[in-house]
């Protein structure tokens, strides 16, 4: 399965390696051009709202003319958007560079879909397991040496290493990713845009993807401020973050290498899945008791755990739910449905953690949390009656 994967693995993890330079960088970034904690916000808003008019429209498109082409697309747009921030003269260019980018992105719902269609059923848990691992990986060097590089180049410098990153994607996916059209040609006439929509209405879909929504939630209200509230609790700055993001990367490939096989061979998908979502609920709600740096290290290793197993057996549900003929369209309106919390949100998270502190921004989160355990639960019950 490793041998089978490991192309998609290797351009997973230099793509997160480059993203992963901007995710602690950025909000400061923004606030660099004198932007409020609030309109931080709002720039994941849009390019999260991009990316949820974009990200169907993708993974449909990757079941008509195959996964390859739509990835390069992709690239090339994260290209152009991470050269844009490095050169933005004013905060109106980078918000540009941000639509940009999430208008042409699909990687992760077209990623998945290319990892799916290359695994048994049984094994697809584990194999999304590698596939957190290399995003993981890319975590844990991408941030230090985007902290590094600004600490002595300033924020331009960390941009441009993200976009020749992104070029080295590029290049890799177009000369070493098995081509992948031929698979999906007898599946174009099938597979049309009308079936975004019906996918949401599908009664083996649509509950997964309630549940994905509201995990996404808790996350994008989590993530749109984590770095913020970094500065809040234990008063980081871009450097410090950077550092903590990469231990955070380390975590996260523990995890996902060493335990989410072995729990879900144990307990199967579905359980395996409401452990993730619990550990979740329990990170949220320590939130207000996250100062100094044992209590961070020790919130760090559940939200790791947590984060491992949730997303590897989330995208299995999904994609296990999904008709083989619609996998990229049922995994491109899960991706949307993403995009739906990175709108609502962000500017949420951020106004309320500016007005009431991080404690309450993590009760948001909680909140969202225990809704997808509890959807959870009602489906290993209904699985089991049934």
């Amino acid at each position: 399965m490793f041998a089978k994967l490991f192309p998609i693995l290797g351009i997973t993890f230099i793509d997160i390696l480059g993203f992963s330079i901007l995710i602690p960088i950025l909000p400061y970034y923004v606030k660099h051009f004198g932007a409020s904690t609030i309109l931080v916000g709002v720039l994941f808003a849009v390019f999260a709202l991009c990316q949820f008019l974009a990200g169907p429209l993708w993974g449909n498109i990757s079941d008509r003319i195959g996964r390859k082409r739509v990835l390069i697309i992709s690239q090339i747009g994260a290209t152009i958007g991470w050269a844009g921030l490095a050169f933005a003269p004013t905060l109106f260019w980078v918000f540009v560079a941000r639509i940009i980018e999430g208008i042409s992105g699909g990687n992760i719902s077209v990623t998945q879909a290319y990892v799916a269609d290359r695994v048994e059923p049984e094994e697809r848990s584990r194999a999304f397991a590698f596939v957190g691992a290399a995003f993981s990986a890319g975590l844990v060097l991408g941030p230090v040496a985007g902290g590094l590089l600004l600490a002595r180049f300033g924020y331009a410098m960390p941009f441009l290493l993200a976009a020749g990153l992104q070029v080295l994607t590029l290049i890799a996916t177009i000369f070493f990713l098995p081509e992948d059209v031929a698979e999906h040609g007898e599946k174009a006439e099938s597979s049309g845009f009308r079936d975004i929509v019906r996918s949401l209405g599908d009664v083996h879909v649509s509950p997964v993807l309630v549940q994905k929504l509201a995990y996404s939630l808790a996350l994008y209200a989590w993530f749109a401020v984590f770095a913020l509230v970094l500065a809040a609790v234990a008063g980081f700055g871009p450097t410090e973050t950077s550092y903590f993001f990469a231990g955070f990367g380390a975590m996260s490939i523990v995890f996902q290498l060493g335990v989410v096989g072995r729990m879900v061979d144990r307990f199967g998908v579905r359980l395996t899945s409401n452990v993730g979502f619990a550990a979740a609920c329990v990170y949220f709600v320590t939130v207000p008791f996250m100062h100094g740096a044992i209590a961070l290290f020790l919130t760090q290793i559940i939200f790791a755990f947590a984060l491992s197993v949730t997303n590897a057996t989330l995208a299995t549900l999904l994609t296990n739910a999904a008709p083989e003929h619609l996998r990229g369209t049922v995994l491109g309106a899960g991706s949307s449905l993403e995009s739906v919390a990175g709108v609502v949100m962000p500017t949420i998270s951020a106004a309320v953690l500016a007005t009431y502190g991080a404690g309450w921004t993590g009760a948001i989160s909680a909140f969202f949390a225990f809704v997808a355990l509890v959807l959870g639960i009602v489906a290993t019950r209904r699985n089991a009656i049934a």
